[in-house]
């Protein structure tokens, strides 16, 4: 079986690196993102800790893209400091995800309609 399933006092803790990430030389965990410049996505991945995600608006990884990487819509779900949800422009967007498996480990992202 894939998926860890612990049972007894650890049912359901599992720690699992999440699909991407990487930890850094100060043994941070660190995650990519997708810098993104005057409402364009950029090919530059540039890899973030959680201390240092507070400090911007991270963009979710389903954001509508045009052919030539601007951001469409009037206003783009973002990720602010403690974890919050805001809707800003698409020129105030600082990253996007790089995918939306990214928060999930390799083995959970097999469970066919992980949303529901």
């Amino acid at each position: 079986c894939p998926i860890e399933t612990p049972e007894g006092q650890n049912i359901g803790l599992i720690n699992s690196m999440a699909t991407y990430a990487r930890i850094n030389k100060h043994g941070f965990i660190e995650s990519p993102y997708r810098r993104v410049k005057d409402g364009r996505v950029t090919d530059e991945v540039v890899y973030l800790s959680a201390i240092e995600e507070g400090k911007y608006k991270i963009g979710q990884a389903n954001s509508k893209v045009d052919k030539d990487g601007v951001l469409q819509g009037e206003f783009i779900n973002c990720r602010v400091e403690g974890g919050n949800f805001v809707m800003v422009e698409p020129h105030e967007v600082d990253f996007i995800d790089v995918t939306p498996m990214q928060v999930v480990s390799v083995a959970a992202s097999l469970i066919p309609f992980l949303e529901n």
